[in-house]
């Protein structure tokens, strides 16, 4: 690591028992660059997507199957749901076996913070949010049909919408 890089924890702030039992699926060590594409223009004129792996729908769409991972642990619904970004307080739902959706379905924004980067965007803190948010089913290992079904839709969806970066709150 070279002077200049900084090593970040990405386990600090889980419990013990779950931190070791997600490094069992992490390599002891990683040869070769981290992915990272910088900025192409200032934070300020930036169009920000807000994607989630909370399991939240819009109230009009399905909701995700969670009856599928009870039958095939691990195997969560693949799909994506597209939220309209001023999706109202009671115009959605949260699907998820391994969160407690409680607080979520009180306020949508402790995962998903529509409402606060609305306020960034009008304080010219960002450039703009993107009209359509995204979440899809976490838990997802290993699954291409997960890439195909849940992703892809959503990478369509950003390019036609000139989204400039992605903020991912992960459930």
């Amino acid at each position: 690591m070279s002077a200049s890089a900084t090593r970040v924890d990405g386990f600090k702030f889980l419990p013990p028992k779950l931190s070791a039992w997600i490094k069992t699926f992490i390599p002891e060590s990683y040869e070769g660059d981290i992915p990272f594409t910088p900025l192409e223009k200032p934070l300020n004129e930036v169009r920000l997507a807000l994607v989630t792996s909370a399991g939240i729908s819009a109230k009009p769409d399905p909701p995700f199957d969670m009856e599928r991972e009870k039958e095939e642990p691990g195997n969560g619904d693949p799909s994506s749901r597209m939220i309209p970004a001023n999706v109202l307080a009671d115009g959605f739902e949260v699907n998820h076996l391994h969160i407690n959706t409680r607080h979520i379905l009180e306020d949508i924004n402790v995962i998903l913070p529509l409402d606060r980067m609305d306020e960034l965007a009008k304080e010219g803190m960002i450039g703009a949010l993107a009209p359509t948010a995204y979440s899809f089913y976490g838990f997802q290992w290993y699954r291409r049909d997960f890439l195909e079904e849940g992703i892809a839709p959503m990478i369509e969806q950003m390019q036609k919408e000139g989204v400039d970066a992605v903020l991912l709150t992960p459930a």
